[in-house]
């Protein structure tokens, strides 16, 4: 169906990602939103500023880590040059002042590796409110609205019983096994009771980072096998 005069202009990215694998994987997902097209993608930042000489930009989703320079050391070259696109920065680094760094470049939004889609579904969306916001705030009310509307809902507690520390392990062993666990292998490798085990790859099924599926073959009920959902570039790691 072709798009009327009424309907708003696409926001239009461009990926830029030194991972061939995990660019076009960004590209993918970045079609998959609704209202978002991706205009080109870059494994450089010497071909994310050529990129930007040919092809109208709104917002970059930038790996920080790039061949030959820094992400947050192109970000400020561009904003010199005067491109003036936001900045998504999607990157495996935790440091907050990198972090903090970023905020007077026009990064909007950091997405940690590893992420599914849906993480970073959430954060285009958000990004979109932001970017419909447009005219003349009535008041602090509505400035603080608007800003409100690029920051991710805090994490949802665990379940009663469910503790981060374990968490962290059950998680650590599932990245690691190749062909998955069951609830009575993970409980072995974590040293915690089966029915505990199972909770935990139940919650993160439910937090989409893990997938389950039968093992067949053997007498009675099949048992579930639990993988770790790889990240955006495809990689379990």
């Amino acid at each position: 169906m072709s798009r009327t005069t009424a309907d708003p202009e696409p926001i239009r990215v461009l990926v830029v990602e030194d991972d061939p694998v995990a660019a076009d994987a960004h590209v993918m997902y970045v079609g998959r939103v609704p209202g978002f097209v991706a205009v080109g993608k870059a494994r450089t930042g010497a071909e994310a500023r050529r990129a930007l000489e040919r092809t109208p930009v709104d917002l970059l989703l930038l790996d920080l880590h790039l061949p030959d320079v820094h992400g947050l050391q192109l970000a400020r070259t561009l904003r010199a040059a005067g491109h003036h696109a936001d900045v998504i920065a999607v990157t495996s680094a935790r440091d907050l002042a990198v972090v903090r760094e970023g905020v007077s470049l026009g990064v909007v939004q950091y997405v940690l590796k590893p992420f599914t889609f849906a993480t970073l579904r959430d954060r285009l969306v958000r990004y979109a409110e932001f970017h419909a916001a447009v005219g003349e705030a009535s008041g602090q009310e509505e400035v603080d609205r608007a800003l409100a509307v690029l920051r991710a809902p805090a994490p949802p507690a665990l379940p009663k019983g469910l503790g981060a520390p374990t968490l962290e392990r059950v998680t650590g062993a599932l990245r690691t096994a190749e062909d998955g666990l069951t609830a009575a292998g993970l409980a072995e490798a974590v040293g915690i009771s089966r029915i505990t085990a199972r909770r935990y790859l139940e919650h993160l099924v439910q937090a989409g980072r893990a997938a389950r599926r039968p093992l067949y073959g053997q007498v009675g009920r099949p048992e579930l096998v639990y993988r770790w959902v790889p990240d955006a570039s495809g990689r379990s790691r």
